[in-house]
Parts: structure tokens; C-alpha cells; sequence
């Protein structure tokens, strides 16, 4: 390849060597040192053309070969590291910005050097501004469906709308058993910075961490493989500078879809920007068997509590029971009854008080 280059650079130079002395024909034939040379002197000038911009292409081309071959490799490289997304935006914003320049400007051509250079300003200037501009809203115009107005349905089915889920739900596991029961529908969109934050978990010198960073990883091939649920993987990246719960808003914008997470603080940075999310958390509250105040129960007493003679025990599910009067059972079962439901944000409290204390002891003898 080096060689036809060359050899190609020869043929231009020589031509390029042609036409120069084509050109200053007459002013060559009048040099003193050219004088001898006789009456018929083009041809002889044509052949000198030839020969020396041939010649001097060819001496130059190795170097002009690696200028070139550098200049395409550092090009190459910076266009690589730039997400393909950025690229067409820019690419269309550069274009409008241009042919807005060539409109306006079409009118300066007979102002001579100086309208040029008016010219060359007005089009640098506004192919900028287009290129930033479309930059900033590629996910707009990377979405077509954005440029449309909006059309409310009384009852859209928002089933097929893309999963996306966060690095703690796929840690967390759970996600796997409700794809597996049928309850979640739609594709399951796993971005890929999500998975390199996996993996740098994954390898990380901390052994709790690296452990939680192998289960992720563990759940996602389960869910792929042994599951019916449909899994994609977004590749692209959104914004390198942004973290990543902001890079999962965007996201979910981007494909209309919603995030899966108990995260409580992505929760509400999504219900602030608009963003659907699914909270795991929230839905094992919700499918939680109701208690009801009056309700009598069993309950394992394990530790004392905040407050004086409190004790604290715990359902299969989860649920933290707060027993009034039960540090002194603490290792012993008891018979206790409901008094209140307390429901927060981090899940179900409940109050209860013992049944009896004789009761108690006779089923913690027993």
C-alpha cells in the first residue's frame, strides 16, 4: 500500500510539475539560464515539469505518507472513543448549521476577499453552534417519537415497555423470582454501565463486596438463560460524565421505559424528573399478609428494643413486631396481640402486647 501510494504521489507530482510550467510558460522561456537551451525550448521545459515534480513527490512521499497515516490514526481514535449517538446528532446539527450559513451568506460573493472571509466566519461560527446544539439534544433527536404530540389512550398497555434495572435490584436477587412467576412483563434492559459497575464490584478487594458483585452477576445469567423473560443489552453509553443513577433516568427517557430498584433514594430522584420506577421493596410490602389490630400471634422474642421493657421479634416475611413488655421473654416464644400497624417508607412495624404472662410462660416451657 505504501508503495502504490508513492507511486501515485509521483504521477501527481509530475502532473502538478506540468502544469506549473504550463502555466508560467512565457516567463520561463525568459529566464537568462534557460537561454542556451534553443528556439524550441516548451517541450524541453514541459519535460524539465515532468521530471521534477515527479521527482520531488517521490522524494517526499514516505514523509507526507506518515504525516498523513498519523493524522488518520489520532482522527481514528478520537472518533472512536465519541458514542456513536453523539456522532449522528453532531453530524446532523453540523449540516443545518452550515446550510443556515450558506443562505445567509449566498448574497457576499461579489465583495471580493473581503466577503470570503465574512463568509468563512458566519459558517464556522454557525456550524458550531449547530454541532453544540445537537449535541446537547441528541436524546431528542435520537427519539423521533418526541417530535410528535402526544396522544393520551384511555387504557394504554404499558406491559411492553422496557425494564431497565439498577445495580442493587440485581444484586438483591429478587428480581429473578417475579420474572420466574410470570408477574413482570416486557423486555428486561440491562445497560451496559451497569454491568462494568458490576464487574469492578465484582473484583473488588473488599470480600462482602466482591461476593455481592458475583451474585449480580450469578442472577443476571440465570435470568438469561434459564428464564423465558427477553433480555437486552444496551451497549451505548449515556453521558461518561454523569453517575450512574443519572445515566438510568436518562435512559429510561430515552427508550420510554421504566426502572426497576429498591433504591429509595433513586425513587424519589425519579418520581421528581418523571420517571416510572418498579420498587422491589415496595411490592414485598405490598403483598405482605394484613394484620389487623385485636389479631392474636406467635412471635419469637430475640432482642430488647428502644424503649424500656421492649422486645423485638420478627415474622418469616421480614416484619419487625415490637413487643410491649417482652425484653424479659428475650430467646422465648410468646402469644402476643396486635395493638398497631405502623406502615413507613423502609416497611411494616408492628406493635403488639403479650397475650398473658402465664400463657407466655406455659407455651415457653412447653
Amino acid at each position: 500500500m505504501e508503495r502504490t501510494v508513492r507511486q501515485i504521489l509521483t504521477i501527481v507530482g509530475a502532473v502538478l510539475g506540468i502544469v506549473g510550467v504550463f502555466q508560467n510558460l512565457h516567463n520561463l522561456k525568459a529566464l537568462p539560464y534557460l537561454s542556451g537551451i534553443g528556439s524550441n525550448r516548451g517541450p524541453v521545459l514541459l519535460g524539465i515539469g515532468l521530471v521534477g515534480g515527479g521527482l520531488i513527490a517521490y522524494i517526499l512521499g514516505p514523509w507526507l505518507i506518515r504525516g498523513a497515516s498519523r493524522a488518520i490514526d489520532w482522527g481514528e481514535g478520537r472518533l472512536q472513543k465519541i458514542p456513536t449517538q453523539d456522532l449522528l446528532s453532531g453530524s446532523v446539527g453540523l449540516m443545518v448549521g452550515l446550510l443556515i450559513a450558506f443562505l445567509l451568506t449566498s448574497e457576499l460573493n461579489g465583495l471580493g476577499l473581503f466577503g470570503m472571509l465574512i463568509r468563512v466566519a458566519i459558517s464556522i461560527g454557525f456550524g458550531y453552534v449547530g454541532l453544540r446544539v445537537s449535541v446537547r439534544k441528541k436524546d431528542e433527536l435520537m427519539r423521533p417519537q418526541s417530535w410528535l404530540p402526544r396522544v393520551k389512550h384511555r387504557n394504554p398497555d404499558n406491559s411492553a415497555k422496557p425494564k431497565i434495572l439498577d445495580t442493587s435490584v440485581i444484586i438483591d436477587g429478587r428480581v429473578a423470582d417475579i420474572c420466574q412467576t410470570g408477574f413482570l412483563e416486557g423486555p428486561l434492559v440491562i445497560p451496559g454501565f451497569v454491568l462494568e459497575e458490576l464487574r469492578h464490584i465484582a473484583d473488588s478487594a473488599d470480600v462482602l463486596k466482591r461476593n455481592r458483585g458475583r451474585r449480580g452477576l450469578d442472577i443476571l445469567n440465570h435470568i438469561q438463560k434459564e428464564l423465558k423473560t427477553q433480555v437486552q443489552v444496551y451497549e451505548r453509553d449515556i453521558e461518561p460524565g454523569l453517575e450512574v443513577d443519572s445515566k438510568l433516568l436518562k435512559l429510561a427517557k430515552i427508550l420510554d421505559g421504566k426502572v426497576i430498584t429498591n433504591d429509595f433514594n433513586l425513587n424519589k430522584v425519579a418520581e421528581l424528573q418523571g420517571v416510572p420506577v418498579l420498587n422491589i421493596n415496595e411490592l414485598a410490602n405490598a403483598v405482605k399478609p394484613v394484620v389487623l389490630p385485636g389479631e392474636e400471634m406467635v412471635v419469637h422474642v430475640i432482642k430488647d428494643g428502644k424503649e424500656s421493657g421492649q422486645g423485638i421479634g420478627y415474622l418469616d416475611d421480614g416484619t419487625m413486631i415490637v413487643v410491649d413488655g417482652g425484653r424479659k421473654f428475650i430467646g422465648q416464644t410468646v402469644t402476643v396481640i396486635v395493638t398497631s400497624v405502623l406502615q413507613t417508607a423502609a416497611g411494616r412495624m408492628i406493635f403488639a402486647k403479650l397475650k398473658s404472662t402465664l400463657g407466655a410462660v406455659e407455651l415457653s416451657e412447653a
